[in-house]
């Protein structure tokens, strides 16, 4: 999702510095984001949710309609605008671990197994949850909703016969899947979802060039690097038979993607060498971005054999800037491929067609440590919930190992922020519940109620956790209000049930067995620094222009450093000492990043400077990046200072001979073994 992305305090001509955060954790912790309004997840996950309790009432089974309602909400929490192929893999990932939960909690209440056995069985189910979680996205949303669905099923009035109900539940999510297909007839390449991600890079290169040499550089380049990871996510599949080729939109999606990929690496070495272009160069991506909106690509597929003026209406004009230097040079070359590109006409991009994307590439395996430790943590904590539950007197045991389940997500963001956001988002939701219900609605007005709130769910989700949790209380309320429950007299129970939870998840979870950066973000580092180290060394032996692989390496290194990124940003929402442990890590981090794109300067100096490199200065890169690994492997964060060009690189100096100072001075400092 988009968010505002803070200005890196690393990076050179930064306002601040990385001792000094630009804000304290708790600020950001509590900044919530602006992403866009969702409308087509917004009315899917509406009209679904409506279309099930609907069903119920006029079927009188209104039972099976709330657990229906409940298919469709897990399927719209893992909605996602995106092609309809990726959003069925993944609601078909989540929606099945849902329904074998519900299936495993209704068993444990039809069994009428006593509190131990109710513990021990959730506990169980945690555990596999936990470490299902740790095999990368589509693992964790299906890890969560294994133990939500448990514990529901354990706890709610149950249908008859007892199994309707994980029967009944994917009936929900299947609405919401097809809502989502799309109405056969012609469609404007402008509604594909990989068009938009397309023109998004464009506009974040736009930015990014207009950026250079400024302190929103390193910033741009991030949200460049998002976006780039987005669009790879939803490119078109490629034939896996080799020799086949793929069919023409899909073809004209990829030559385009590649060709924006050079375009990034060119721009990524002029902003490492704080070397700006004219304006008008900088503006060149947003046209190109508008062009491929306007659906040029296709319209020029149809008329390019017949020669007419409309094959050159998607022609975006490059100036004639006289480019002076390798990396200028290369960004020149990039952005006229790309023009081409857009256009519809072939252009030389001596690269590889891309790969097929990865959306479990943080997975591990499920027997690994990291695996283990996150699902003994979660069991933990669920453990210690059932006992609790068992020795006190709680109307609705099941709310505390759901509240456990939703909260204890590292992987989601801060587990102390989502513990105090869960417990005040639920007051809110409670007291918005109880001034709707307080006006006596009939079971229509509770599905437009539940309809609304479902519908408000996707946007909550990804502007901030405590807003989620304001829009899901009055949503789960209502639902337990149509499947009989009296929810006008459970309001002072789930205040309780989630402030215990969020205790036993702020005490258990995260101070007693704390998520150290050891666990997450040095494993990321370690990752980047490969790479990197392989990208290093496809730039360094390249024979020709460009070789077809390095493209990939470079896209592969980009990722691994926005992965990193990632977790030391989260890890500086936490407060310390994982906040400050995270914090020791951003120059590391930083430092990552200006590599990358000396590695690109560096490359296009051998591709435009005939440039050969020294021996000694790639082994002083690779060795500095050894060195950073070790000290990752051993908890060991750099302590020096961050080198801080104040000036443009001299293009006659190897790239790489300043990218090895920099690294020095930061591993100057580091602490002895």
């Amino acid at each position: 999702m988009p968010t505002s992305t803070p200005v890196d305090p690393s990076a050179p001509n930064s306002p601040s510095a990385p001792s000094t955060p630009a804000t304290t954790w708790w600020a950001r912790a509590a900044r919530p984001a602006r992403p866009p309004l969702p409308w087509a997840p917004m009315a899917r996950a509406a009209l679904a949710m409506a279309l099930a309790l609907a069903a119920g009432l006029l079927a009188h089974r209104v039972d099976l309609g709330v657990f229906a309602g409940l298919g469709a909400m897990h399927a719209t929490m893992n909605d996602r605008v995106e092609p309809v192929r990726l959003r069925a893999r993944r609601i078909a990932t989540a929606v099945p671990a849902s329904a074998l939960g519900m299936l495993i909690g209704s068993a444990l209440q039809h069994a009428q197994v006593g509190a131990l056995g109710l513990g021990a069985g959730l506990t169980v189910t945690a555990f596999v949850s936990g470490a299902l979680s740790a095999t990368g996205p589509r693992g964790s949303a299906a890890g969560l909703l294994l133990l939500v669905s448990a514990t529901l099923g354990s706890g709610m009035p149950l249908p008859h016969p007892w199994w309707a109900a994980a029967a009944v539940l994917p009936t929900g999510a299947v609405l919401v899947l097809l809502l989502g297909v799309p109405l056969r007839g012609r469609r404007t390449p402008g509604a594909d979802p990989a068009v938009r991600a397309l023109a998004a890079v464009y506009d974040a290169l736009g930015r990014m060039l207009a950026d250079l040499g400024t302190p929103r550089g390193s910033a741009s380049r991030q949200v460049l690097t998002a976006r780039l990871n987005q669009l790879q996510d939803v490119l078109p599949p490629l034939p896996r038979q080799p020799g086949t080729p793929p069919g023409p939109a899909a073809h004209r999606v990829h030559t385009m993607y590649r060709a924006a990929l050079a375009a990034t690496e060119a721009a990524t070495g002029l902003l490492w060498a704080l070397r700006p272009v004219p304006p008008e160069v900088a503006a060149v991506p947003g046209l190109l971005a508008r062009a491929v909106e306007r659906g040029s690509t296709e319209e020029h597929g149809r008329t390019a054999e017949r020669g007419s003026k409309a094959e050159r209406a998607g022609e975006v004009p490059v100036p004639d800037w006289a480019p002076d230097t390798p990396s200028r040079q290369a960004l020149d070359a990039a952005l006229r491929a790309a023009a081409a590109t857009v256009a519809g006409r072939e252009a030389a991009l001596g690269t590889a067609p891309a790969p097929p994307p990865d959306p479990w590439r943080l997975r591990v395996r499920l027997v690994s440590p990291g695996a283990a430790r996150y699902g003994a943590r979660l069991a933990l904590c669920i453990a210690v919930g059932a006992a609790l539950t068992a020795a006190l007197p709680l109307s609705r045991s099941y709310w505390v190992p759901m509240t456990i389940a939703f909260v204890l997500k590292p992987d989601l963001g801060s587990v102390f922020l989502r513990s105090v956001s869960r417990a005040v988002g639920t007051v809110l939701g409670v007291a918005v519940t109880a001034a709707v219900l307080s006006l006596t609605p009939g079971p229509w007005a509770l599905v437009a109620i539940a309809a609304l709130c479902v519908a408000l769910l996707p946007y909550a989700t990804a502007a901030h956790y405590g807003l989620n949790t304001v829009v899901m209380t009055p949503m789960a309320l209502v639902l337990l209000q149509l499947g009989g429950q009296d929810g006008a007299a459970e309001f002072r129970p789930r205040v309780l049930d989630t402030v215990l939870a969020s205790a036993i998840v702020l005490l258990f979870g995260h101070l007693l067995w704390p998520e150290r950066p050891r666990h997450r973000i040095e494993p990321r580092l370690v990752s980047a620094a490969a790479a990197l180290k392989a990208y290093l060394a496809s730039v360094v032996r390249q024979d020709g222009p460009e070789p077809r692989s390095e493209v990939w390496l470079r896209r592969t290194a980009y990722r691994a450093l926005a992965d990193a990124r990632a977790e030391v940003e989260r890890g500086l929402a936490e407060p310390p000492p994982t906040g400050r442990l995270a914090a020791e890590w951003l120059p590391a981090t930083a430092a990552l990043e200006r590599l990358s794109g000396a590695v690109a300067a560096f490359a296009a100096q051998r591709r435009y400077g005939g440039r050969v490199p020294e021996r000694a200065e790639v082994e002083r890169v690779g060795r500095a990046l050894d060195e950073l690994t070790a000290a990752a492997r051993a908890h060991r964060p750099p302590t020096g200072a961050a080198a801080r060009p104040t000036g443009p690189h001299d293009p006659s100096r190897s790239a790489l001979g300043r990218a090895a100072d920099e690294l020095d001075t930061l591993l100057a400092g580091r602490p002895p073994h």
